[in-house]
């Protein structure tokens, strides 16, 4: 094994400083939130005590921050609202997804080159660019504040994300198509009953990927639902307005800790029990284009 020099010794002890410096910035505001939702101190009549500046760790922990979320607020209405729209916008976003990388990779028409070259130009931009065009459009046709309108508008530009999806079955051998044809099967067959079963791990990642974005986006959240009926709020938006709006308790900032802290539980156990697929598919999907 070749021995380093002293110049590429100190090379690599610098890189290893910065990255230390950078994770420890990275993980400071997290490990705050964290010990501010645990964080149970109580001032002199009795009430909880919300962020102390005096001292970084809390004197004492416990529960009593998410007993009061659920107890004194709509959390636990919020934390249902927005499954629904995650769940819906989901599954409409990976069949919408799914089936438009399919066609993509394994059909030939006249307009794909044009089709996927405006795709990736569209792409480019983000999606906040047309929030009020897309208020609009739905003020005209009445779905503002209700949670059907969330679910239209996580899943309708869905089908422009395929480039990761084609790329996967870019992968997939037009051997084993050409064979089902042969065969009489015709392409609604062949996508369902012969792609999908191998597919597995693209369908997690877009699966992931659409479930991700509803779960914690507040931007159109807040655009489209309001602030006028609380009970319709989702998460993000919910403790916005908790924390922003005209709730002045004093422990009003550990209950927004608590409730950031609980929302991050799902998609952190998702990726946890579903990174050797997402990986698969993230690294299958991004070796064809």
């Amino acid at each position: 094994m070749k021995k380093m020099s002293t110049a590429e010794n100190f090379t690599v002890t610098v890189i290893h400083v910065v990255l230390i410096a950078l994770a420890a910035i990275w993980l400071y505001p997290i490990l705050w939130v964290i010990l501010n939702a645990f964080r149970v101190e109580y001032n002199d009549d009795g009430g909880l005590v919300g962020i102390v500046v005096s001292h970084y760790f809390p004197q004492s922990y416990g529960f009593a921050n998410f007993r009061l979320l659920f107890t004194t607020t709509h959390f636990g209405q919020w934390v249902l609202n927005t499954f629904i729209v995650a769940v819906f916008s989901t599954t409409f976003a990976t069949i919408l997804s799914l089936s438009t990388s399919y066609v993509m990779s394994k059909m030939r028409f006249k307009m794909r080159k044009p089709i996927m070259n405006l795709a990736m130009i569209l792409g480019l931009f983000p999606g906040f660019m047309a929030i009020i065009a897309v208020y609009y459009i739905l003020k005209a046709l009445g779905l503002t504040q209700s949670l059907v309108a969330l679910v239209l508008v996580y899943s309708a530009t869905a089908g422009l994300g395929f480039y990761i999806g084609k790329g996967f079955f870019d992968t997939i051998p037009d051997s084993l198509i050409e064979a089902a044809k042969l065969d009489g099967a015709p392409q609604s067959r062949i996508f369902t009953s012969i792609i999908l079963p191998i597919s597995r791990p693209i369908i997690i990642y877009v699966a992931l990927m659409a479930f991700m974005g509803p779960w914690m986006d507040f931007i159109f959240a807040r655009v489209i639902l309001g602030e006028e009926n609380v009970q319709l709020h989702t998460t993000a938006v919910g403790l916005y307005y908790m924390l922003y709006g005209q709730r002045v308790d004093s422990n009003v900032f550990t209950l927004f800790c608590a409730g950031c802290l609980f929302i991050a539980i799902p998609i952190v156990g998702l990726f946890l029990s579903m990174q050797k697929f997402y990986i698969e598919g993230v690294t299958a999907g991004s070796t064809k284009g």
